[in-house]
């Protein structure tokens, strides 16, 4: 572990990192401004008084929910799998997999629309839900395939040995074990499908159906463009992805930081 031990290279250790944050607090310091110009508070009341606003966090906290189940379950089931498992090129479709990671999700939008539309998933959850679960799913594995990996084989063998077959080995020995880069990825993927943007301006279209990243754009129209409502807008969405990160970081760090090395 990195350690400074003179109180001059702490000093200069913390204005660095100072320095590195600032890009990232100036502009949450300026939407929070923005957001209380004008009628300061009175834009909050503003945003809670839509008549869809519950409707809307309850949408988003659906998605993020079947989202995060989704990939939690793929991505544990393959990464034992790649990692344990004794499975003819394996590898081959782990970097077939990996291959995913280079395809940018705007390159997609025209194949999932046509498919969404064609299977009758249009102004649904599931139009969302899936592909924002598909496209998380590569990153995920490679993190987690990484951690596996760094398991012992032995407790395997042990389990086998014990009579264990390899659901119950994956159950009772991997998945107690995972814990920690478990929840790295809620967080990582919370944070991904709670903001999802794009994919649900486009696949959903009525407001029971639509999730609370679409709120700005009730005050954003042809003969109205009421920024500080919007800036209020985006400080209320972002609440819960704060709030989740403030809970869950230090098993965060600790799973990312197992899962980033072998």
């Amino acid at each position: 572990m990195f350690e400074t031990k003179t109180r001059r290279a702490r000093v200069l250790l913390q204005i660095l990192l100072a320095l590195l944050v600032l890009p990232f607090v100036f502009p949450l310091i300026a939407m929070v401004q923005g957001s209380l110009a004008g009628s300061g508070w009175g834009n909050y009341r503003t945003v809670l008084s839509l008549p869809f606003l519950p409707r809307f966090f309850i949408n988003s906290a659906l998605l993020s929910a079947a989202v995060i189940a989704i990939v939690l379950a793929c991505t544990t089931m393959a990464a034992f799998g790649f990692s344990k498992l004794h499975v003819r090129a394996k590898e081959i479709y782990f970097w077939m997999l990996m291959i995913a990671l280079t395809l940018p999700g705007v390159v997609l939008i025209a194949p999932l629309f046509a498919t969404v539309t064609q299977i009758g998933a249009y102004n649904t959850l599931w139009s969302v839900i899936l592909p924002v679960a598909a496209l998380q799913i590569p990153f995920t594995v490679l993190l987690a395939r990484n951690f596996v990996d760094g398991i012992p084989d032995e407790l395997v063998e042990a389990a086998r040995v014990d009579g264990a077959n390899t659901l119950k080995t994956f159950r009772h020995v991997m998945l107690p074990m995972m814990k920690p880069i478990t929840a790295a990825i809620l967080v990582l993927v919370f944070i991904a499908s709670w903001n999802e943007f794009l994919l649900a301006l486009l696949f959903l279209q009525t407001p029971q159906q639509q999730t609370i990243t679409l709120v700005p754009q009730f005050f954003v129209g042809q003969y109205n463009n009421d920024q500080t409502k919007v800036l209020a807008a985006a400080v209320l969405t972002g609440l819960p992805v704060v709030i989740a990160y403030i809970c869950l970081q230090r098993f965060f760090e600790r799973g990312m930081a197992a899962g980033a090395l072998k």
